[in-house]
């Protein structure tokens, strides 16, 4: 399978890197190095800086590859405004977009194929800082703000950086099998599998930022018990505080009220089981704590804004047709 990665200038070489080392590490386990092939594009002939100062010399450019590729995607940087006016640019992805097989991008590179008209009347996600940009620029895309990578169709989008890899992952997981990509992620030492629905904005990621340790601690406490009563009578003694001056710490610390946290710790959750397993509602509902399935989709709305299962069904694991 030939891979053409498209390299903006200035990029940020973890959007090129990281999943052409999923790629190759891929080919590695199944014994076949040709399995992937990848093909650095650069926008100009010779090699290009990234935002580090690294270089990396491509292996061709867009005013001369022209060779048949089963998957583009279109890496991110910075400066990804420099070339989504850059009609050369956007004639040959539009070009290359309808022979391959499927078309994704890292990060801002959802930019290009937005400007490409690839992702018109789509769902599609990018960098948390640049969702707002996109869905102002191009109203006809249906952006997705918090998800870490979106599939719409044969179009691929993730969000910033390492969601590069984890999309690559699902890309494995397409051609070869769930366990070939979770034997990836565990050489690589990544997140196994992590979902794409899973959100930019995690439950686990809030946990890291409180400033003092005992709040930092009652987070954690909270997304590995879930299905527990989590409510703020029984946190407070938990932490020997008072409920008032237990809220109040816990709010100036972690800028959510615990009620807050502890819905967004069991909307992860349910996401994390609804993007992994079959289950049924009711029986997910009890596993993060809900007693009613009523109150856990009301929840899941109020966070997400769709059911639980219009998500299941955006989300769903889908199998290319080879």
């Amino acid at each position: 399978m030939k891979i053409a990665l498209l390299a903006p200038p200035r990029i940020q070489m973890l959007d090129l890197v990281g999943p052409t080392d999923v790629f190759a590490e891929a080919a590695r386990q199944l014994g076949k190095p040709r399995t992937y092939r990848i093909a650095v594009i650069g926008v100009r002939p010779g090699p290009i800086k990234g935002t580090s100062g690294l270089r990396v010399e491509t292996d061709d450019c867009i005013e001369t590859f022209d060779a048949h590729i089963d998957t583009l995607l279109i890496a991110g940087s910075p400066a990804i405004g420099d070339i989504t006016d850059n009609l050369r640019v956007l004639h040959w992805v539009r070009r290359q977009a309808g022979k391959a097989r499927r078309v994704g991008s890292v990060c801002s590179g959802a930019f290009v194929l937005a400007a490409a008209g690839l992702l018109a009347g789509r769902r599609a996600t990018t960098h948390w800082n640049s969702s707002a940009a996109l869905a102002r620029q191009y109203p006809n895309i249906q952006v997705d703000a918090d998800s870490i990578f979106i599939r719409d169709g044969n179009l691929y989008t993730s969000a910033g950086i390492t969601a590069g890899m984890d999309l690559a992952l699902a890309l494995v997981e397409e051609d070869h099998g769930r366990d070939l990509a979770l034997s990836v992620a565990r050489e690589m030492v990544m997140y196994l599998k992590r979902p794409g629905g899973q959100s930019q904005f995690s439950a686990q990621l809030a946990a890291q930022s409180a400033e003092r340790n005992a709040i930092r601690d009652i987070q954690h406490y909270i997304i590995e018990h879930l299905a527990t009563d989590l409510s703020v009578p029984l946190l407070a003694r938990h932490m020997g505080m008072s409920e008032r001056n237990f809220a109040r710490v816990f709010k100036a610390d972690a800028g959510l009220t615990p009620a807050e946290f502890v819905e967004r710790a069991r909307i992860d959750g349910a996401r994390q089981l609804l993007d992994s397993a079959d289950v049924s509602l009711k029986r997910l509902a009890n596993q993060v704590g809900y007693a009613n399935v009523d109150g856990f989709r009301r929840a899941f709305v109020r966070r997400l804004g769709i059911s639980p299962n219009e998500y299941r069904k955006i989300h769903a694991p889908q199998k290319n047709a080879r």
